[in-house]
């Protein structure tokens, strides 16, 4: 395996992007060309967390899967940072798709809470002037393949989690046109990847509704999607089990959860 990092740097704010590349065997398959998983940690745009960054690399490389993650920049780095950050991330993999032997058509974002904000924000904003003008890729080479929602940061109304937009717009929080640009669910087209969501009733930090707005807007958009809901579990679970539990924190064990990752290993090998 290949582990590298990688800074990209926007506005004199960097990000560092870790690759876990698996090696290819002379006596399986010296050819073969693998999906990437980017994973997007959560943190409410204010950090970046450690359960939802190399314990799901793990499990997306233990699937066959190369994998990535992206240390995006938080608060007090303001919109579009660590959009162009993460996009900049997608452009660097298909720069390097042959040398990393990745499949330039099954590069998959994934996030978890507000780095599932930022993950839906690559699918819908990827084809958009104002990425692009940023960027020194073009919008083919940013495109996601396929994004996978984890009790996903969706929308700016009602059932918003205030605290990660109030990161993530510093200022403009305070400006309408600002908010509604970053709820979701009102900017997906026909253009959005298919999408993976996953999520629980019982979140009460960010509200189911949130999967569920999105999923509407894909389906009337007759995106491809798969979503679950599962009854119970707290917010920010992570992989659900002992591996991705904080330290005293059992009702971050929710064995309910634990067949999200196989249901999405499987999605992806079916893109």
């Amino acid at each position: 395996m290949i582990h590298e990092k990688y800074e990209l740097i926007y506005n004199n704010e960097k990000a560092d992007f870790f690759t876990y590349l698996l090696d290819n065997s002379p006596s399986i398959d010296p050819d073969r060309k693998r999906p990437m998983i980017v994973i997007c940690p959560g943190g409410g745009y204010v950090h970046t967390s450690d359960r939802e960054a190399e314990p799901v690399a793990i499990q997306m490389l233990s699937k066959g899967f190369h994998a990535g993650i992206l240390r995006y920049s938080v608060e007090p780095a303001v919109f579009p940072t660590s959009l162009c950050q993460l996009a900049s991330a997608i452009g660097l993999i298909r720069e390097h798709a042959e040398n990393w032997n990745v499949d330039p058509d099954k590069i998959i974002v994934m996030g978890f809470s507000a780095g599932g904000h930022l993950t839906a924000s690559l699918g819908v904003f990827w084809n958009k002037d104002f990425l692009i003008e940023q960027l020194t890729y073009s919008k083919e080479q940013i495109k996601p393949n396929g994004l996978i929602l984890s009790y996903p940061v969706i929308s700016s109304g009602p059932l918003a989690h205030e605290g990660s937009f109030k990161a993530l717009l510093g200022e403009k929080f305070k400006n309408n046109h600002s908010r509604d640009f970053v709820s979701l669910e009102k900017q997906v087209t026909n253009e959005t990847p298919p999408t993976f969501l996953w999520h629980t009733v019982s979140d009460m930090a960010v509200p189911v509704e949130n999967s569920i707005l999105f999923a509407q807007s894909l389906l009337k958009h007759k995106v491809p999607l798969e979503m679950h809901i599962y009854p119970e579990g707290v917010h920010g679970l992570s992989l659900g089990t002992e591996e991705t539990q904080s330290k005293g924190r059992d009702n971050h064990i929710q064995q309910e959860v634990e067949n999200w990752i196989e249901m999405a290993g499987r999605w992806v090998k079916g893109l």
